[in-house]
C-alpha cells in the first residue's frame, strides 16, 4: 500500500511537472503569478477605490497610446462601477473633445463629450496610431483583459473549470505580470533595436517600452499628506487590471447575482419537483403492488 502511494505521489509530480513545462514552452515565457483580486470567485466584487486609481492610471499614463472605443463616459457612474457620480462624468466628459457631424454645411467638427459619449481614441485611425507607434497600432483597452490569455496546462485546466473554483482570471493576472515583467535580458541575450526584453511576454520582446515606473502617478492622500496605496509599479499594475477587468466586463456583479439567483431557484424548483413526483405516484405504486396477487392467480 505504501509503495502504491509512493508510486502515485511520483506519476503525479510527473505530471504537473510535465504540465508546467509544456504551458511554458507553449508560450515562451513562464507562467504569470496568480494575484489575489477582490472580483475573483462566485461572490466576488469590484473594489470601487481600485478601479477609481486605475481609470487614474488609464487616464494619466495608458491613454496617450491606447484607446477604449466600448466603454461610454456614463459607464463609470453605473452600478457595479468606479462609482462615479453623474456631475463628475459630465465634468469628465466635457474635457474631452469628440468629433461630430456632419453639420447642416457637410462638415465634421469638434465639440466637448458628453456622458453618452464613447472614450476618443488618441489617434485619429489605425494607420497614425501604427506609425506612431513602430508600426504596429496598440491594441484597444475595451475588451483586452478577456482577450489576453494563457493556458495553465492539466490537470489545472480541469479544476479551472469547476463552478465553486474556477479560474476566470488569467487575463488580469498576464497583464498584471506583463507590466511589472521588464527587465534586463540576460547574458547573451540581444534585444533588437525598437524592442524591449519582458520576461512575461510570449518570446520575450515586446515594442511597447515600459510604461510605469515608481512614484509616476500620484495617488490620493490620507490625513497625514501620505499615499492610500503604495505608488509603485505592482501597484499600478494592479490597479490598471482591474480597471481594464471591469472595462471588459462591466455587469459582472450583476451577472453573477443573477446567476446565484437562479441557481437557488433551480435547487428550490428540483425540490419542489420531487416532491411533487413523490406525492403523484406514492398511490399509483400502491394499486400496481395490490393487483400482483391477483395477476398471479390469474395466469
Amino acid at each position: 500500500m505504501k509503495a502504491t502511494r509512493l508510486l502515485a505521489a511520483s506519476l503525479l509530480a510527473v505530471l504537473l511537472g510535465t504540465a508546467a513545462a509544456s504551458a511554458e514552452d507553449a508560450h515562451g515565457s513562464p507562467q504569470p503569478p496568480r494575484v489575489k483580486w477582490s472580483f475573483a470567485g462566485v461572490f466576488g466584487k469590484f473594489d470601487q477605490a481600485q478601479l477609481q486609481r486605475g481609470f487614474q492610471v488609464y487616464k494619466e499614463v495608458c491613454s496617450s497610446c491606447h484607446s477604449m472605443k466600448l466603454v461610454s463616459f456614463r459607464n463609470l457612474a453605473e452600478p457595479g462601477g468606479p462609482d462615479y457620480s453623474a456631475g463628475q462624468v459630465r465634468a469628465l466628459a466635457a474635457t474631452y473633445q469628440v468629433k461630430d457631424g456632419p453639420n447642416d454645411a457637410g462638415e465634421m467638427f469638434e465639440r466637448p463629450g458628453r456622458a453618452a459619449d464613447t472614450f476618443p481614441p488618441p489617434f485619429p485611425n489605425d494607420q497614425a496610431a501604427a506609425s506612431a507607434n513602430g508600426g504596429k497600432a496598440p491594441p484597444d483597452f475595451s475588451v483586452l483583459a478577456k482577450a489576453r490569455t494563457f493556458e495553465r496546462g492539466f490537470p489545472w485546466f480541469v479544476f479551472d473549470a469547476l463552478p465553486f473554483m474556477g479560474y476566470s482570471e488569467q487575463g488580469v493576472d498576464y497583464i498584471h505580470a506583463l507590466l511589472n515583467g521588464y527587465e534586463d535580458p540576460s547574458e547573451g541575450k540581444e534585444v533588437p533595436a525598437g524592442t524591449y526584453y519582458n520576461t512575461y511576454y510570449p518570446g520575450h520582446l515586446i515594442a511597447m517600452p515600459k510604461p510605469l515606473s515608481d512614484g509616476q502617478v500620484t495617488y490620493a492622500k490620507n490625513d497625514k499628506g501620505e499615499p492610500v496605496v503604495p505608488e509603485t509599479v505592482d501597484q499600478y499594475s494592479r490597479d490598471v487590471a482591474a480597471f481594464m477587468a471591469w472595462a471588459a466586463e462591466p455587469h459582472l456583479e450583476a451577472r453573477k447575482a443573477l446567476g446565484f439567483r437562479v441557481i437557488l431557484f433551480l435547487i428550490l424548483l428540483s425540490g419542489l419537483l420531487y416532491y411533487v413526483k413523490k406525492r403523484v405516484w406514492a398511490d399509483v405504486g400502491g394499486e400496481v403492488h395490490g393487483l400482483q396477487p391477483e395477476l398471479h392467480k390469474t395466469y
